[in-house]
């Protein structure tokens, strides 16, 4: 299948902030040391039409700075974002309504003083998807779709749940109509009755629309359930892309095997309680990243070459090509032997 959405080369560095200090002392001539972050470094991904692809990485890692980068929200550093070849930015402003996002916290992403009715038909009232006159029954019907009742339109965020709130920014989002969902921890901040209902909405709505989604998370069991491929993210870069059940069933990144093996599972062996191993060292600041590979400061078959020479993404051992399963990973077949 051919590439929906692609991430050809993208880059987003975030320049240095200087205290009120600093930019003083720089004016009198001193010489203050500046850095820049860089949250995202080169990536390049595809994503098919009607597929969900699943982002993860632990906190830090960049993983909603590219989510933005892919929704326009912010622009790219370098590099360029196509949804069926079309930029998703021109000259740093957003061109299409093409892709929308579900924000973490759905009670920071609406409005306070706005009605949610009014909040879902802004934007489709905007961009000439509905008319004024015809956006109460617009609304109502995107109501509907998410499990609301239509009478709540005249409410307030404050009046409602976390997982109604998060229900509401779905239906904001899919009154866009958009090809392309991205979705940034969109459980994060609910229940867990609430995140199995939110959840079980996402699949069923991305079926039912056959969207195109990219699906943020932290949680690895969320990510399983609603991926079709996954990408591991660590600072700013990809180390790891390929089927969901093939990751997670034989991981071929020292790091990916790392995050799996630190979930917590309750299970026994005989009597004794099985533990979960967390992932040795610190993650290093994105002011200063270790030169080579950036993971090798944590890992346990780091070698000088790790140390020197930074991975590229290559094809997994036993695989052709590498839009089906990669690894940047000089030693990536001690783990899965070709």
């Amino acid at each position: 299948m051919t590439a929906f959405v692609k991430i050809d080369g993208v880059s987003r560095v975030f320049g240095p902030n200087l205290t009120t200090g600093e930019k003083i002392a720089a004016k009198l001539g001193a010489r203050v040391e500046t850095r820049s972050v860089h949250a995202v470094s080169d990536v390049s991904l595809e994503v098919r039409k009607g597929e969900t692809l699943g982002l993860v990485g632990e906190s830090g890692c960049g993983k909603s700075t590219l989510g933005r980068l892919i929704a326009g929200i912010l622009p790219p550093s370098s590099g360029r974002v196509t949804i069926d070849g079309v930029p998703v930015m021109t000259h740093g402003v957003k061109a299409t309504t093409r892709v929308q996002t579900v924000f973490q916290d759905p009670f920071a992403s609406l409005d306070p003083r706005m009605k949610v009715g009014d909040t879902v038909a802004e934007g489709p009232i905007t961009h000439g998807l509905t008319t004024r006159a015809d956006a109460a029954s617009y609304v109502a019907e995107w109501f509907r779709k998410v499990g609301l009742d239509p009478v709540w339109a005249d409410r307030y965020p404050h009046q409602f749940s976390g997982g109604q709130r998060q229900r509401i920014a779905i239906a904001r989002a899919l009154a866009m109509k958009p090809d392309v969902l991205i979705c940034d921890e969109p459980v994060a901040s609910l229940d867990v009755s609430i995140q199995a209902q939110i959840i079980n909405l996402f699949l069923e709505l991305t079926r039912d629309l056959n969207l195109t989604t990219v699906f943020i998370s932290h949680d690895l069991s969320v990510v399983r359930h609603v991926s079709d491929r996954v990408a591991v993210m660590y600072l700013g870069r990809i180390v790891e892309l390929g089927p969901v059940a093939e990751v997670f069933g034989t991981p071929a990144h020292p790091y990916t095997d790392a995050l799996i093996g630190s979930v917590p599972k309750l299970v026994l062996d005989g009597d004794e309680l099985v533990r979960f191993e967390t992932i040795k060292g610190e993650v290093p600041s994105p002011l200063s990243p270790p030169a080579g590979c950036f993971f090798h400061p944590r890992c346990a078959l780091a070698t000088p070459e790790c140390s020197r020479d930074m991975p590229l993404m290559r094809p997994v051992a036993g695989r052709a090509e590498a839009d089906t399963r990669a690894v940047a990973c000089h030693h990536s077949e001690q783990l899965v032997p070709g």
